[in-house]
């Protein structure tokens, strides 16, 4: 077995269970791309079984801190199938579903996502990558499933010296998938989509925004950076709960028109818009930044808006930029925004922590001259989860800001 020989004083996060080693770290050794390396401290004391990648400034990533574990086939089944049985411990109304999240589920770099009868995944290291086959076949076995599809086309794959891959690993069929998510339906593609096709984590989000919906009857709401409009379809899903979708106006923007036409889809097919509907929805291919600066000189306002952007800042390296970004969407959400209206506003950064979001959004405040309190804080869905050794993996920070009524 190839061993990595860490510098004194670096064993300290290894020790805590964190599961990467860095490149500065590593005092000598090496091995193959995926190869799995016994990690060592200076001394020679044993530390974790780890993935090794070459080119990665992340050399090498943890499989497991217990010495006696033996990194085969049998282990990485056992570790598919808990993580499979764990989502069981979560009521997340959807048969849409991540059942691996990567470090947090013991597979560093894998992704892998379920939507109704098909199996969607990223490998995203090394490590997942050389072990691809094996795991493909235990979680169609832990599963009960016979459908595999790989999009491994995210930009972590470069990091890692690995080509992007798509296409079907096991079975075949439609790649255009309807899944029910709540008390509604929202229909992807797992070809084209973003990421595995969906944004699956914001789902207690989007339901957060329906019982807001129905609990204060929205009259005009502003989802940016829509996608396929599942925020719209969930305010939509909760004005019909309380009675209230006559003379409702919902505006989606977002920059991609194959994500508008599948935010139409979704409208459609969850029985809204259309002749007699009562409700107006409109659907705008623009820049949201653009459209928002028009809104506030045309002094259109909202009673609800959502801002839900790409990541800004993938690494701590890009946050200054990011800050600004972030900052001056939400400098102008703020200004549209009536007094007692909602802004529910994220970030998925990992670059960004919750206490600088939290900041900026404040700035934000300060300079659109908008007073207002935080009554929630929103994150990720709980089969997204993040552990106690890894908290790298908490990404996605969201709140709830309520304009304080004039």
């Amino acid at each position: 077995m190839k061993t990595l020989r860490l510098k004194p004083g670096k064993e300290r996060s290894m020790q805590r269970r964190h599961p990467w080693v860095f490149e500065s770290a590593i005092a000598r050794g090496g091995a193959d791309s995926g190869e799995t390396v016994r990690v060592e401290s200076h001394d020679g004391a044993f530390l974790a079984w780890a993935a090794f990648s070459p080119i990665s400034k992340i050399r090498a990533r943890a499989w497991s801190f217990v010495e006696t574990q033996r990194i085969d086939a049998a282990f990485l089944a056992s570790v598919c199938e808990r993580a499979v049985r764990a989502r069981g411990l979560f009521d997340l109304q959807s048969d849409g579903v991540r059942l691996i999240h990567g470090e947090a589920d013991g597979l560093p770099g894998l992704i892998v996502d379920r939507y109704g009868d098909t199996l969607v995944a990223q490998f995203l290291s090394a490590g997942v990558e050389r072990w691809k086959d094996v795991l493909v076949d235990a979680l169609l076995k832990a599963t009960g499933l016979t459908k595999f599809y790989e999009r491994s086309d995210a930009s972590g794959r470069e990091r890692e010296g690995l080509k992007p891959v798509t296409g079907w690993l096991r079975g075949e069929g439609a790649t255009e998938i309807t899944i029910r998510e709540h008390d509604w339906k929202l229909s992807l593609d797992i070809a084209t989509g973003h990421k595995t096709g969906f944004y699956l984590d914001q789902r207690d989000s989007r339901q957060r925004f329906a019982e807001l919906a129905k609990h204060r009857r929205f009259r005009r709401v502003l989802n940016c950076f829509c996608y396929t409009g599942g925020f719209t379809v969930a305010a939509l899903a909760g004005l019909k709960a309380a009675g209230a979708l006559d003379g409702a106006e919902l505006v989606s923007v977002d920059s991609s028109q194959p994500a508008l036409n599948f935010a139409r889809a979704n409208i459609a097919l969850n029985g809204f818009g259309g002749e007699g509907s009562g409700v107006k929805t409109e659907f705008l291919d623009a820049n949201v930044n653009t459209v928002l600066r028009e809104f506030v000189d045309q002094g259109r306002t909202f009673d609800a808006i959502v801002l839900d952007p790409p990541k800004f800042a993938p690494t701590a390296a890009h946050a200054e930029r990011a800050a600004r970004a972030y900052k001056d969407i939400n400098r102008l959400a703020l200004k549209i925004l009536e007094p007692g209206g909602v802004l529910l506003t994220f970030s998925c950064s990992g670059g960004i922590s919750a206490d600088l979001f939290h900041k900026i959004v404040a700035s934000a405040g300060l300079d659109a001259n908008v007073d207002g309190y935080i009554s929630e804080r929103l994150g990720v869905a709980p089969d997204h989860p993040m552990t106690i050794e890894f908290p790298e993996g908490e990404y996605l920070k969201g709140l709830v800001v309520v304009r304080k009524p004039a």
